[in-house]
């Protein structure tokens, strides 16, 4: 079976300098044991994450990662090493079903039809070729989508987790970002992870020694709590089966799910740039089929109530630093993930992670996925000094970001993160057309302050 037989490389044990473990290739089956176990390490952190943020099952989230990976693994035939792991692009989006009184199930049905549109894209990808994502969602749409779903996200950090624990949730904030910035290496990549176990210590300690918190439990109801609950650790066993429910479907929760569609294709497409950059092989022609592989695995996943997946960059961090793309080691890394995810004490753990401690992780968190839009402007040198650019993209991040609604009918109304993409996406290729239909460009819509000086253009030397 394709991807699944590798050549020993070298003697197994030793890289010269300079040298690269490629995909079709393995080191000892007990390193690659060691590398697969530290791809795990890797990518916990976000992969534990995202379920709690969504109310989902951990355990059945670390469990359905194993599983899509190997499914990626063998759809890609070995040549994309990859680990998907659970989605934080539908956090934002769990907080808006939740709030129209949508439950899991709800959520997860959501999320399998934004899979099965991805796996659509990837199809018409692979057909078409990797362009037609640019030319479908450029870098002003993209950044603008992926923006508004990191900012919409700030009222749950600043409303629900902060409130439960402010000053845990500060120390966890601050501890989280000095990892971030100091660590080096392995240690940066988990940072998130670092910060977890720092406040979730901290919560701990200052249960036994301060006693109870007087503020907003879970539920918004202000009482007299322990930071950590650990009563479901207690009646938790150390090995079973995580619970899984079947999805039911709403119309106004798939609508506020699919513009992570958007950020979805295009973080697909970044990593597998990035992969093929690292290995020296160039993917585009596995980019479409990468892109079905994880619209197949997230509904695979939310069909037995599991989370959404996506490519980690997490793990093409570890493999940029070991220099080691085996899939091997990703074969190794979802045999252990699958193996976690049938302890439920360990779930239970993850749990209990105080709201504060969440609170401390998501503020940044939230932000960073935010920032990623902004990110990807400034790399693809986007120009918001043309209207084009400019006024699509400021409408549809306000709209999303503020929370505007659009109400149609008393049943069905657009708001948030799902009407401002609406706006960002119709908006640019409407007013592209028109622009072109009427042939002209338009002069720029925001002053330029002292660019033209930084250029030397002003007529002036620029020296005193």
């Amino acid at each position: 079976m394709a991807g699944v037989g590798w050549k020993l490389h070298g003697d197994g044990k030793h890289l010269k300098p300079g040298e690269v473990v490629k995909p079709g290739e393995r080191l000892s089956w007990g390193r690659t044991a060691g590398l697969g176990a530290q791809h795990v390490v890797s990518m916990i952190g976000a992969c534990f994450v995202a379920p709690v943020l969504m109310g989902l099952d951990p355990n059945l989230a670390l469990m359905a990662s194993g599983v899509a990976t190997v499914l990626f693994l063998l759809m890609t035939r070995g040549r994309v090493p990859s680990y998907l792991g659970s989605s934080l692009s539908f956090v934002g989006v769990s907080a808006v079903i939740a709030g129209q009184g949508g439950d899991a199930g709800t959520l997860t049905g959501a999320m399998l039809v934004v899979g099965a549109a991805l796996a659509g894209c990837g199809v018409v990808i692979q057909v078409l070729g990797p362009r037609v994502i640019h030319a479908v969602l450029p870098p002003a749409v993209t950044g603008a989508v992926v923006m508004l779903i990191g900012f919409n996200l700030a009222p749950v950090a600043a409303g629900t987790y902060w409130p439960q624990d402010q000053w845990s949730a500060l120390a966890t904030m601050l501890f989280t970002g000095l990892a971030l910035v100091v660590l080096r290496g392995f240690w940066s990549r988990v940072a998130i992870f670092l910060g977890l176990v720092f406040g979730y210590a901290l919560s701990w300690v200052l249960d036994r020694t301060a006693g109870k918190i007087h503020s907003a439990d879970g539920s918004g109801k202000v009482t007299d709590h322990w930071r950590i609950d650990f009563s479901g650790v207690a009646q938790a066993d150390w090995i079973g089966v995580p619970s899984f429910h079947a999805p039911n479907f709403s119309a106004s929760a798939i609508l506020v799910a699919l513009p992570v569609l958007v950020a979805l294709v295009a973080e697909n497409a970044g990593h597998v740039k990035a992969v093929g950059e690292m290995t020296g092989d160039p993917l585009d022609d596995k980019m479409g089929m990468a892109i079905v592989a994880d619209g197949s695995a997230t509904m695979l996943s939310t069909a037995v109530g599991g989370p959404a997946t996506t490519t980690y960059a997490e793990n093409i961090g570890v493999m940029a630093a070991t220099r080691v793309y085996s899939t091997a080691a990703y074969w190794a890394a979802a045999g252990f993930a699958m193996l976690f995810g049938l302890c439920p004490k360990f779930g239970a753990v993850v749990a209990a992670i105080p709201g504060g401690v969440l609170g401390g992780i998501t503020v940044i968190l939230y932000g960073m996925i935010g920032l990623l839009g902004a990110q990807i402007w400034v790399r693809n040198k986007v120009d918001f000094a043309q209207p084009l650019n400019l006024v699509p993209t400021a409408a549809g991040v306000i709209i999303g970001i503020g929370g505007v609604s659009l109400k149609f009918t008393d049943n069905f109304e657009l708001s948030g993160i799902a009407l401002g993409t609406l706006i960002v996406l119709t908006g640019y290729h409407s007013l592209r057309w028109l622009s072109r239909a009427a042939a002209r460009r338009e002069p720029a819509l925001l002053d330029g302050g002292t660019t033209e000086y930084d250029r030397g253009t002003s007529g002036t030397s620029g020296t005193a």
